[in-house]
């Protein structure tokens, strides 16, 4: 039975078809021609971008000559008048959608409606933490509302497609688009996967408060080699099955309305014209019957691909291969119809994908009610309840590295605040803050002022900058206590923000040495969108907050934490590296035939530990828990694992139960340890519960070497507690019921 991303009625299918009828094939086309307001997409780039993009023939002079003259590409009202755009994306304002609506609806030929998307990855006004730092929570509910309020403000201000969840499974720090997703665990994606398409869509796309979602990049965009966005990905399909994919068929499974491919090559192919993805698996396999969209002019980097020789053979190929929808490369606008004409598309492949797109149309309700409320979206923006739960958010992704006791703050403290991120507003936010505003975020000194707490504060160091000892120990004076901010700007991390060094930037770290050897006890709080290797940092601070970029409320989450009013739950969902060399590192790697050891000849680095940084599912808390009594139960369609979880300190908290498993022999390698459930459990002091974790039986197969999904079988170590470390242990020999 098809997993039907959308509902559309007979009498609905009806008039698709007598619309079909009536357009000519340049309106047809005009229905997959998605454009926005720069070049590279939905979001504008600078004049020098501009310039080196004309000097590359990435545009061209007409186009570089329309952007000077600053005629946007939003505002092509003659063209939707002609019926020659089906949809916009990166156009921000209510208003201005309202308006080019009134055009396409009320002066175009047919009266079809546009739809407006926009990259509302983690908010709209009220921004939350970015998704890496959002699935540090491991709450699959909190992951769920964040994406229901981002979609209540999107709708109200005419967005109705948000090009998120990103659900590309990463590996790799160094690529800047680590931030966007939930890590490098696919179980963990898959979960935020389901959980973001139910927080976007809803029970019901047309509703004036849901928007469609696109589970993208399809796929293996996250394996880009060495961490360079947009470069090759190269791994069996073994790996692609087992790591890759699984995400992606978890979204199809929660109904997500559409899909937006990568700008990589696979083995060689790239996924923009790979029948192999879009048609085998996503269409045939996976039964996905909603609109697939291109990455932002994918379509027309085919030849850099090397794949074609101009731009009529990309539009014919991405055609061919099932991509619906153009996104800004005006291949089909310029092609497709001669491609019709000489018969290399045949009208009823174009007919196919005009269907998918005004399923679409109809599905989120745009013939019926295609305007918004211009005074809906001011009245929720950042309102009260929005807030809240971007502080609860904000507190839930933070992580506690390290602390030697000097956490929670006590407020008679003397502190001294320092580093140029404190008082940053707009950093905050961190990448893809769709129309977040910098002047609506609270920074870690506002928070301060929230509680109404007088801090000593000087720059001393900005990211990129030179440290100024001078100023350091002006105001860590009369301190008792230092907070020391440092990390990344939020444009350092992203799409276009791969690094080959995620360690400290500028003398960040020279500062933070320097405060050592001032003598005075000090926090190292990190604003960041990746793991960073920092081991210096974690040796000499007294305490380490993994803070990530938080969102609107970072400052208010990040006292709450500080002071103890939340008791840090965060773990970790990447590894982090002792050295960016280490890259890619991730805890799920496959069993080799000679382990990381103390022996020379080991699979290790001559030059580094033998243990990363902080493993995969790591963090503190200002209590500690205990686990016991650890069993495993075989039943109809799985196995129940169960274990007593004890909180033996002084102070309420929530832990986060992790279950792992290795299969000690199968037909291939098996990872080392694979996460295969988690629950969050609230403790108060003293209190200790017997937690159940469910794993569904599939979730041991596994593909042999010639591609067979096979059933897991024989013993299977099974690790239970607090992170990818946890040492307490049952082997279970399945389909045999027995513990040891």
């Amino acid at each position: 039975m098809e997993k039907l991303s959308f509902t559309v009625s007979t009498d609905q299918e009806k008039k698709i078809e007598a619309l079909i009828a009536k357009m000519t094939v340049d309106e047809k086309i005009g229905q997959l021609n998605q454009v926005g307001p720069s070049p590279v997409g939905g979001f504008e780039i600078s004049l020098k971008e501009k310039k080196l993009m004309l000097k590359e023939g990435k545009i061209t002079k007409e186009e570089f000559e329309r952007d000077l003259e600053g005629v946007q590409w939003d505002t092509r009202e003659s063209d939707v008048r002609s019926g020659k755009i089906g949809s916009f994306l990166g156009m921000r304002g209510v208003e201005k959608c309202n308006h080019m609506q009134h055009i396409a609806v009320e002066e175009s030929r047919l009266g079809i409606p546009l739809f407006f998307g926009l990259d509302v990855v983690h908010g709209l006004r009220t921004i939350f933490p970015i998704p890496l730092a959002e699935s540090c929570s491991f709450d699959e509910n909190l992951f769920e509302q964040t994406a229901r309020i981002a979609a209540k403000e999107a709708a109200a201000t005419g967005i109705k497609l948000t090009f998120a969840p990103m659900i590309d499974v990463c590996r790799d720090a160094r690529w800047g688009r680590i931030a966007e997703g939930a890590g490098e665990d696919t179980y963990l994606t898959s979960r935020f996967a389901a959980a973001k398409v139910r927080g976007f869509q809803g029970d019901d796309i047309a509703k004036d408060d849901r928007i469609a979602a696109c589970a993208k990049h399809f796929v293996a965009y996250g394996a880009a080699i060495g961490g360079r966005d947009y470069n090759s990905a190269d791994m069996s399909l073994q790996t692609l099955w087992e790591t890759y994919l699984p995400p992606f068929k978890e979204a199809v499974d929660s109904g997500v309305a559409t899909f937006m491919t990568s700008f990589n090559d696979l083995n060689g192919e790239p996924c923009t014209t790979s029948k192999y993805l879009l048609k085998d698996i996503l269409r045939n396999k996976w039964r996905f019957n909603g609109a697939v969209i291109s990455d932002s002019g994918a379509i027309g980097e085919l030849i850099e691909h090397g794949t074609v020789s101009d731009k009529a053979e990309a539009a014919e190929q991405a055609l061919n291969a099932g991509i619906d929808i153009d996104m800004s490369s005006m291949c089909y606008t310029e092609n497709l119809k001669n491609s019709v004409l000489r018969s290399n598309i045949s009208e009823e492949e174009l007919n196919e994908a005009v269907r998918r797109v005004l399923r679409l149309k109809f599905a989120l309700g745009l013939f019926d009610h295609p305007y918004t409320d211009e005074l809906s979206g001011e009245k929720m923006y950042l309102c009260k309840a929005h807030t809240q739960l971007a502080r609860e958010a904000g507190r839930k992704s933070i992580v506690l590295l390290k602390n030697d006791g000097i956490l929670p703050l006590k407020s008679n403290l003397k502190i001294a605040v320092v580093g140029e991120l404190a008082a940053t507003r707009k950093e905050m936010l961190g990448t893809w803050a769709a129309m977040g505003r910098g002047d609506e975020a609270v920074c870690l000194l506002d928070g301060f002022a929230e509680r109404n707490i007088s801090v000593s504060y000087e720059e001393c160091c900005k990211v990129n900058g030179t440290f100024d000892r001078t100023a350091l120990e002006r105001a860590v004076k009369d301190a008792d206590i230092v907070i020391a901010a440092v990390g990344e700007y939020a444009d350092m991390s992203g799409e276009a923000s791969s690094l080959c060094n995620i360690g400290l930037h500028g003398e960040q770290e020279k500062m933070l040495s320097a405060l050592k050897e001032l003598g005075k006890p000090f926090v190292t709080v990190m604003f960041n969108g990746r793991p960073l290797a920092v081991p210096k940092a974690v040796k000499i601070s007294n305490a380490l907050i993994e803070a990530w970029h938080l969102g609107s409320q970072a400052g208010n989450s990040i006292c709450d934490v500080l002071f103890g009013d939340y008791n840090p739950s965060g773990r970790l969902t990447a590894t982090f590296p002792n050295h960016s060399g280490e890259c890619p590192i991730y805890y799920n790697h496959v069993s080799t035939g000679r382990p990381t050891s103390e022996i020379r000849h080991s699979c290790k680095y001559m030059d580094a530990p033998l243990t990363p940084l902080f493993p995969f599912g790591y963090g503190l808390s200002y209590t500690e828990y205990t686990y016991k009594d650890f069993i495993i139960n075989e039943e109809k369609n799985g196995l129940c694992a169960e274990v007593t979880v004890k909180n033996i300190g002084e102070i309420a908290g929530e832990e986060t139960v992790q279950l792992y498993a290795h299969m000690q022999k199968a037909k291939r390698v098996r990872p080392v340890r694979e996460l295969k459930a988690f629950k969050k459990v609230y403790l108060n002091p003293g209190e200790e519960k017997r937690v159940k974790l469910f794993i569904d039986r599939c979730a041991f197969q596994y593909y042999d070497m010639q591609m067979n999904l096979v059933e897991g079988s024989g013993a299977v170590d099974f690790f239970i507690g607090h992170d990818s470390t946890a040492s307490l242990k049952t082997v279970m020999i399945l389909g045999g019921g027995s513990n040891e």
